[in-house]
């Protein structure tokens, strides 16, 4: 046939338990077949002698047959395959000891690069935007008056309709979107997100060692902690209450202590969120203990308390799933766990990073992209100054500083390169005065004449900036270097805050999207080499600008620098970029 959907239906969700119950397969819009493996058979059939059979067959056929059949055209790189979340299948192929190979198109990938921001990208909804189709529901099939029934006890004539809908949606699906898709969303699918893939399921399937007694000792002593903080909030609030309660909160708050209401909810309750109590902060050291007692709150609930639970039994380490097609600009996200939002520069954050460690004559490496972010608008505006800046090979922010100060570079403070600091990624962020006044700790008028004299010494930041506001309104998107295209749906809503918000996206989404597609392809371009030397050096994690490897300590200074080359050079920019490398026993210690 040489191309063809597929579909698997599985045991579970989880990508590293999951078996195979039965795979769908289509090979043109409007038909597909089901073969059901291992679902229930019906006692009475079980039961019926090999005379019997011939006359009233079982309605399925033997797994480990069908899956031998199979094992070539699932393997083979030249018969192509089209499918949604191919990734997924991969892992239960892989538990079943098939390689899937040929995955050429992939559904839930066609429709994130056409528009990451229209839709869910699951199959349901693509299928509905796309092909106005509605889906039968899993649900339909598996909830009974008795409870939630596996997919295997499904009977297969239901099973059957349901699971070639998926094969024969997947086709229709891609025989609508490839031909929609513009020539640069087609090289970012090509060149990035497909062969990105594979790459993530490697990543997946070797996952993280994790030192789950020092979490669970740290877990002890963030419960210490909250129980401090807790004591010192009633101590202020001259009474107990759940801490955890918004109302019980909300009581307190504003009615015993007497805070000004600064913000309501959707239902008209006085706000106890994150943002209020950094607010309220200013005018009741309360607040700034309930921010505390949430942040340390959340990473025990999250992290220390959870981690150690997670880690699977078959493997004895940690796995993430990696998330191809959720952020509205093209970065990874990282799900169950989520280990993208562990703080990296608290003392808290770094002690769950400590968990992470490597194996026995291993060190975990960490190499991350420098100011990325800063680097790729220095390319993106040209301009002549920020140019200078990096090219220089010293401290931007010291630079930036002594340009926007008028004092010598050495004649800099910390104060001052501190609010250098804030100015370059807040106007990254397309921050507003107010925004920076905020981040800086001072009033718009500062902030306000702060930012002239940044646009002063590096006026093509403002031009390229302008202009970018200006071509997302006419065009409704801007783009990645790559080609990546970051729909601003609300670029033109009649609200103002919603347009303003909008446009902030505009400036950043190139920044932030070409960043992305940066560390896609260094993964890329690095997994090729590193798939010939598993025993050297393996790729575990990508959090943000950083990838992170388990390398052998006796190759580590050849492949450090190995790696470093190829993040510097994944693409050819107007500014140096710039990577940092280390390592050591555990994640902390490499950074």
């Amino acid at each position: 046939q040489g191309l063809f959907a597929l579909d698997t239906e599985t045991t579970s969700l989880d990508y590293l338990e999951s078996r195979v119950v039965g795979i769908s397969i289509a090979t043109e819009p409007g038909t597909a077949a089901y073969i059901p493996l291992m679902h229930h058979v019906p006692e009475e059939l079980a039961a019926v002698d090999l005379e019997e059979q011939s006359k009233t067959p079982l309605q399925q056929l033997d797994k480990a047959m069908v899956l031998a059949q199979l094992k070539p055209l699932l393997a083979s790189n030249t018969c192509l395959k089209i499918g949604h979340n191919l990734k997924y299948d991969a892992h239960v192929l892989a538990n079943e000891g098939i390689e899937l190979n040929g995955m050429a198109y992939d559904t839930m990938l066609e429709s994130y690069v056409m528009n990451s921001t229209a839709i869910r990208h699951n199959l349901d909804a693509v299928s509905e935007h796309y092909l106005k189709l509605s889906s039968i529901a899993y649900e339909s099939l598996t909830k009974t008056p008795q409870g939630t029934i596996p997919f295997e006890s499904v009977p297969i004539p239901q099973a059957t309709e349901y699971a070639a809908q998926d094969a024969d949606f997947s086709f229709r699906a891609h025989a609508h979107l490839w031909p929609e898709l513009t020539e640069g969303m087609k090289r970012v699918y090509q060149e990035i997100e497909c062969p990105l893939m594979p790459v993530l399921l490697r990543m997946e399937r070797v996952g993280v060692c994790l030192d789950g007694a020092l979490l669970r000792a740290h877990s002890l002593e963030l419960g210490e902690k909250l129980q401090g903080f807790e004591e010192q909030i009633f101590q202020m609030a001259g009474e107990t209450f759940n801490v955890n309660s918004p109302k019980q909160l909300q009581k307190i708050l504003y009615e015993t202590l007497q805070l000004p209401i600064l913000q309501k909810t959707p239902t008209g309750q006085p706000a106890t969120s994150e943002d209020v109590l950094e607010e309220l902060a200013a005018l009741h050291p309360i607040a700034n203990l309930l921010v505390q007692y949430r942040t340390i709150g959340k990473l025990k609930s999250t992290y220390t308390d959870k981690l150690p639970d997670m880690v699977a039994t078959s493997t004895g380490r940690l796995h993430t799933h990696f998330q191809q097609a959720v952020t509205a600009t093209g970065r990874l996200s990282s799900t169950d766990p989520n280990l993208q939002n562990i703080p990296i520069r608290d003392e808290e954050g770094r002690k769950i990073r400590q968990a992470f460690i490597a194996p026995k004559d291993y060190v975990i490496l960490s190499a991350d992209y420098s100011q990325i972010e800063l680097r790729i608008m220095a390319h993106l505006s040209a301009d002549p100054g920020l140019l200078r800046a990096f090219h220089s090979g010293g401290d931007v922010h010291r630079i930036t500083a002594s340009e926007i100060f008028h004092v010598p570079l050495e004649d800099v403070t910390d104060l001052q390169r501190r609010h250098a600091k804030a100015i370059n990624f807040g106007l990254i962020y397309g921050m507003s005065p107010y925004g920076l006044a905020k981040q800086l700790e001072s009033n718009q008028a500062v902030a306000a004449e702060y930012m002239n004299h940044y646009f002063t010494r590096y006026p093509q930041v403002k031009t390229y900036m302008d202009n970018t506001r200006e071509l997302a309104h006419q065009q409704g998107y801007v783009e990645t270097l790559f080609g990546r295209r970051l729909y601003l749906p609300d670029i033109r809503a009649p609200q103002v805050s919603k347009r303003r918000a909008a446009e902030r996206a505009a400036v950043n989404a190139p920044m932030q999207g070409t960043a992305a597609d940066l560390i896609k392809k260094a993964m890329v371009c690095i997994d090729a080499w590193t798939q010939t030397m598993p025993q050297k050096v393996r790729m575990v994690l990508q959090v943000h600008d950083e990838l992170v490897f388990e390398v052998h300590k006796d190759a580590v200074t050849e492949l450090a620098e190995r790696i470093r080359q190829d993040m510097m050079q994944v693409a050819d920019l107007s500014v140096p970029l710039n990577v940092n490398i280390a390592w050591g026993a555990n994640w902390d210690a490499a950074h």
